[in-house]
């Protein structure tokens, strides 16, 4: 019998590839973090000898969810400031809130409190912007999760950095620290349009091209964006964007809320990336992404949360189900973003968007074992026609029940496996308190 670290036997193995199939009764085996065959379990009895083994008679094995776009350690500001349009909650909460508290702790006790969450909801890769990068790492090293960690660019000055040049220098920095963790990878992170000017957006490009980074912007995410590049640049930001050769297959453009048509055509041709958020841009008021239009005019389609503190979860699950229902009252087509779209969106459109798309995304021999099962035993998923529909339209993160990360398990009967020592939620109060003792003062 051939021997492997990890045998997973699954009710059902959805692989997202080829979409929307479905394989009844199979095992998946993995050696050294790796996938190294999918096959009918009882196939899989007498072929391997495993180290480990689970027998998952009521799941889905699906790959592990891709958190394409969030401020991981802005956890810490969850419900800080509600019910407030974008700027506004920026400009007046946000931004000075940041100002007073951001350190490199302060983005280590948030991250670790975001990886917590995101485990626990099978989301095993997150794509970060913000500051102090290297403590973003550690905090999702610490936890044995995935992530992209973005090295934010901004004009102004912060507590991470004085301009845009010594931002760009401590990303490059964090990741020369981190590079060889095979659980890092990086991103050029330039915030936005309106934050960033055209010579650091040249920079930006340029340092993207030499070590072959992707760069993760926000982008077309409100009309008060458009119409302030319009009257400062005379240009809308895609345009400007275009003219500065930011466009390409290396950008993830997220939010991109207001779209003409055109604009749509042009991400296509360029091979970019959309990161689609749409939790965050109804709780903002930002609009509705034609992610229909998008799809059908070939942009790849990830899925992201944006932060806790504008979403107010980091639930792939809510974005999946959200996506694929407000594709289809948008456009009026319900067969917009079908179920096994949206799934495949959440897994490995986000990955091909990172540049990952040969490492996840899907569960296909060669591929890293990052997996998260999903029970089917509650009676809210009973009974079940089709499990791809069910994980997008009925199932929740409550019903996840492993996650695996390069074949480690990180998340079992409702505990987080490689739980730091210091406990999260204690230091997250501290936080609490902190931030509501300044805010009241």
């Amino acid at each position: 019998m051939e021997k492997v670290d990890l045998l997973i036997a699954a009710k059902w193995v959805i692989p997202v590839v080829p979409a929307g199939a479905v394989l009844e009764s199979h095992s998946v085996a993995v050696t050294a973090g790796r996938i190294v065959a999918i096959v009918p379990t009882d196939v899989a009895a007498s072929r391997f000898e495993a180290e480990e083994s689970h027998a998952l008679s009521d799941h889905a094995l699906i790959p592990g969810l891709i958190n394409l776009h969030t401020h991981a350690a802005m956890s810490l500001m969850r419900g800080l400031a509600d019910d407030l349009p974008l700027m506004t909650w920026l400009s007046e909460h946000i931004w000075p809130a940041e100002a007073k508290h951001v350190s490199p702790a302060f983005v280590r006790d948030g991250t670790r409190l975001a990886c917590m969450e995101m485990l626990a909801g099978g989301v095993t890769c997150f794509n970060d912007m913000y500051f102090f990068p290297e403590a973003a790492a550690q905090a999702a090293l610490d936890c044995g999760m995935r992530a992209s960690i973005g090295m934010i660019t901004i004009d102004f000055p912060t507590a991470y950095a004085s301009d845009a040049d010594d931002y760009i220098a401590k990303g490059l920095a964090a990741r020369d620290r981190f590079k060889d963790e095979e659980l890092l990878s990086f991103c050029m992170a330039p915030h936005a349009p309106y934050t960033v000017s055209d010579r650091a957006f040249s920079r930006v490009v340029t340092i993207a091209e030499e070590l072959d980074l992707p760069i993760h912007l926000h982008l077309h995410e409100t009309l008060d964006e458009i119409s302030g590049s319009l009257s400062q640049h005379g240009s809308r930001p895609l345009d400007r964007m275009n003219a500065l050769g930011v466009l390409g297959p290396r950008l993830i453009a997220v939010h991109s809320v207001h779209l003409e048509d055109r604009e749509i055509e042009l991400l296509a041709r360029h091979g970019a990336s959309v990161a689609h958020c749409p939790t965050s841009n109804l709780k903002l008021a930002s609009g509705f992404a034609p992610v229909h239009k998008l799809h059908a005019g070939g942009v790849n389609i990830g899925l992201g949360t944006d932060g806790a503190a504008s979403n107010n979860r980091l639930d792939m699950f809510q974005e999946m189900r959200l996506a694929a229902l407000l594709a289809k009252g948008s456009s009026g087509n319900a067969q917009a973003m079908p179920a096994a779209e949206a799934l495949r969106a959440a897994t490995l459109g986000g990955a091909r968007a990172l540049g990952l798309d040969g490492l996840l995304g899907s569960i296909e021999p060669g591929k890293a074992a990052d997996l998260c099962a999903v029970s089917f035993a509650s009676p809210g998923l009973s009974p079940c026609y089709d499990p791809v529909s069910h994980l997008v339209y009925a199932a929740g993160r409550e019903d996840v029940s492993h996650v695996w990360i390069a074949g480690k398990l990180q998340f079992s009967d409702g505990r987080i496996t490689n739980l730091p020592a210091d406990h999260v939620d204690k230091i997250a109060g501290l936080w609490h308190d902190k931030l509501v003792a300044e805010t009241k003062g």
